[in-house]
């Protein structure tokens, strides 16, 4: 049974080499990435960025409103 490994993914460089780095090393690899409301953010062409290098799965999760407060507003 091949393992699978979660991947934080941002969509940039290191992380779209991880993904076929982790393959090579026998993992399925599901690369999940938070919305946390950056702008200008892509998020169909950073899932399909991570399939194309070899993900098994692409995972956006919005977490926009957790973050704002969770994160951001105990700190204004």
């Amino acid at each position: 049974m091949t393992e699978k490994i979660v991947l934080a993914y941002s969509g940039g460089l290191d992380t779209s080499v991880a993904i076929p780095w982790l393959k090579d090393k026998g993992y399925e690899v599901i690369a999940v990435v938070l919305n946390v409301g950056q702008p200008n953010a892509d998020f169909d062409a950073i899932q399909q960025k991570a399939l194309n290098v070899g993900a098994l799965d692409s995972i956006v999760v919005d977490a926009q409103d957790e973050f704002a407060d969770h994160y951001v507003a105990p700190v204004i």
